[in-house]
């Protein structure tokens, strides 16, 4: 060959594969890692179909389930596209689990007790009493609990609710109370609410006091804004998708002690075990002797779980999570004859449940001990998550896939739940903050344009990791790099491409969008309403708004401010100095001596006033509060309260 035609073929081969950052369309490299994953896996397996399919009796008449205000709380059709094989742009993997977790209906699990399946993130459980509904999660907001109960009536015979149980202390497993149990029917006794022990308190931590940056969060991790389609939102993992409307939320009326219970509820006998401190803070499990039936909430369901979740959340315990998966194993496995969760579809078969649990107990001591191994041989934590492998029945066993946690993921969260963020390394310890550190390293690579095509190099090369890395230091250095921006949008678009996780292609698919639109989407789920405040003690309401207060804000010397409720007969007084702003809780029959002002208004009329529905002014020409005292107190300590931002850049400095 010549050598012009040598360097000809040299141009050719190293000249970019992309003019402009590719959009909507899986490169090469996306192509064949996806269909390396087709190719290790039994994706054609249709024992998990069958089992989610057994059962249906009905499903939800219509289109869409509408909330009050008339917006959509959940379109019945949406995932109607998830057909066939997984497209280009899909994990194989995750396809697969989209397909199991978009059937949706009211399904019988043995006679007596139903599931409402595929109207939410969560499934409602539906047990028959003697004379009415046991109700186990009522989903995440009101419209499709309240749906998934008319269809059950409809169908199976009306009943009336006469408990509730929330397994746990996340909101898609009590948020929908509103649209099954009203709070006058709480109080007045004709419904009980039965929850685990710290329920309330640890609902209030990540739904109030975290609740803005994690609902912010919350919009990476599910995806909440993304159009569904084979480039956007194919599902969760943990299910297809969050419904969208007001979460609310009602006290429960008894708690299930640390030690566990057996309570008979409606004739219907529960063996309660606590497993708080492992999915959740607050959780618990339990078993019913009358149908074999062991309902393990979100302890162990048929994905491998988020020891940390990307929206934030207190760290997990996986060695203890993993010794209770072992509890319900030891002492139910043998005598269930069917296993069911608040996700997914259940397990029918004693042998079949035994196998479950082990594989659910082992997937989390694997990722405690090879995480502890490594870290005890000086592996870092990043080092560790690379390294971290997979159990051998992960190959075989769907059920503890990395659709919602992944191994890579929750060997990060175990090593910080031992160690801390901090990796040990010096350089790693107080490191430049994200902005001036990316201009650094911009220059370092001989500017923009310079930094751009290593950016670009690497994105040619299926490196997309690295390229993400560039092309984010470019995006912190300079916001308004447009070019660098959509390269990045581009390399998150393939790495979502890519992901088996639901959330991790959801996070990686929402970075992309707002790169390429703009931050500009309001969230379709809110905890910070009404119907949530009004169900917080007023002292855990106040915590969360000491949160927001700002001593650069604070004028002058503070001083003592008691609130008086008397509709809940709670008492809050508040410590307001210059730098901090501290609630205690009082007995509501102590006198108000030494406050400098005292303050009486109901629940209600405050929550109006926190949800901006009212005025100071208004009120106190109502009557509807009485201040005495120092009547500027209170405008000081709310002027200095910052302003919540839900929608706070995340992909742009």
């Amino acid at each position: 060959m010549k050598k012009s035609a040598i360097l000809i073929a040299a141009l050719i081969s190293a000249a970019p594969i992309w003019a402009t950052p590719p959009e909507g369309i899986a490169t090469e490299a996306t192509k064949a890692a996806n269909a390396e994953v087709a190719a290790e896996l039994p994706i054609a397996d249709q024992s998990d179909f069958e089992n989610a399919n057994r059962g249906l009796l009905a499903k939800i008449p219509g289109d869409k389930i509408l909330n009050e205000d008339g917006s959509v709380a959940w379109d019945s059709h949406q995932f109607d596209f998830i057909t066939g094989a997984a497209p280009d742009t899909v994990n194989p993997s995750l396809w697969r689990q989209a397909k199991l977790n978009s059937i949706h209906g009211l399904f019988e699990v043995v006679p007596g007790i139903y599931q409402i399946r595929g109207y939410d993130l969560a499934q409602m459980t539906l047990i028959a009493g003697k004379t009415g509904w046991i109700i186990v999660d009522p989903l995440t907001t009101p419209a499709p609990a309240k749906a998934g109960l008319a269809l059950a009536n409809k169908t199976l015979g009306d009943r009336p609710v006469v408990a509730v149980i929330f397994t746990h202390s996340h909101g898609d497993h009590f948020g929908g109370i509103a649209g099954v149990a009203s709070p006058e029917d709480v109080r007045s006794g004709k419904i009980q609410i039965i929850a685990p022990h710290g329920f309330l308190a640890e609902s209030v931590g990540e739904s109030v006091i975290a609740g803005t940056a994690m609902n912010r969060r919350v919009q990476y991790q599910f995806g909440t804004a993304l159009p569904v389609g084979t480039t956007g939102h194919v599902g969760g993992g943990l299910g297809q998708k969050l419904s969208s409307g007001d979460v609310s939320l009602v006290p429960p009326t008894r708690s299930i002690s640390k030690d566990g219970e057996t309570l008979l509820l409606d004739g219907i006998s529960f063996d309660f075990m606590d497993a708080g401190e492992t999915e959740a803070p607050a959780e618990l499990v339990f078993y019913m002797p009358q149908f074999k039936a062991l309902h393990t909430a979100e302890v162990a369901t048929r994905t491998f779980h988020n020891v940390l979740t990307p929206r934030g959340a207190l760290v997990r315990d996986t060695l203890k999570w993993s010794k209770v998966i072992d509890a319900m194993l030891a002492k139910y496995g043998a005598k269930s004859d069917v296993m069911l969760a608040s996700h997914h579809w259940p397990t029918w078969g004693s042998d079949n449940v035994k196998t479950a649990l082990k594989n659910q107990r082992g997937i989390y001591r694997y990722v405690h001990d090879q995480t502890m191994r490594q870290a005890n041989q000086g592996a870092t934590m990043h080092e560790i998550a690379e390294n971290i492998g997979e159990p051998d029945f992960a190959k075989s066993d769907f059920g503890v896939r990395d659709y919602y946690g992944t191994l890579n993921h929750n060997s990060k969260a175990v090593y910080q739940r031992y160690f801390g963020w901090w990796d040990a390394v010096p350089a790693h310890y107080h490191e430049l903050p994200p902005v001036e550190a990316s201009k650094k390293y911009v220059t370092a690579m001989g500017g923009p344009a310079k930094a751009l095509a290593v950016g670009e190099k690497a994105f040619d090369e299926g490196d997309y990791r690295w390229a993400a890395t560039v092309f984010n230091h470019l995006v912190f250095a300079d916001p308004a790099d447009e070019a660098a921006k959509q390269w990045l949008a581009s390399t998150y678009e393939q790495l979502g491409f890519q992901s088996e996780a639901g959330t991790w292609r959801n996070i990686y698919l929402v970075g992309a969008r707002e790169l390429r639109e703009g931050n500009n989407v309001k969230n379709s789920i809110s905890t910070a309403n009404a119907k949530v405040l009004s169900g917080i003690p007023a002292v855990d309401l106040f915590d969360a708004m000491a949160t927001r207060f700002n001593p650069a804000k604070m004028q002058g010397d503070g001083g003592i401010i008691r609130f008086w409720f008397p509709d809940r007969k709670e008492a809050v007084s508040i410590d307001l100095g210059k730098s901090v702003m501290f609630p205690r809780r009082e007995d509501y029959a102590i006198t108000a001596d030494g406050s400098d002002t005292q303050i009486t208004i109901s629940r209600a009329e405050f929550t109006k006033l926190l949800m901006r529905e009212t005025s100071p002014m208004a009120l106190i020409r109502d009557k509807q509060m009485i201040i005495s005292g120092n009547d500027a107190l209170m405008a000081t300590m709310f002027l200095a309260l910052d302003e919540v931002n839900p929608q706070f850049d995340i992909v742009t400095p």
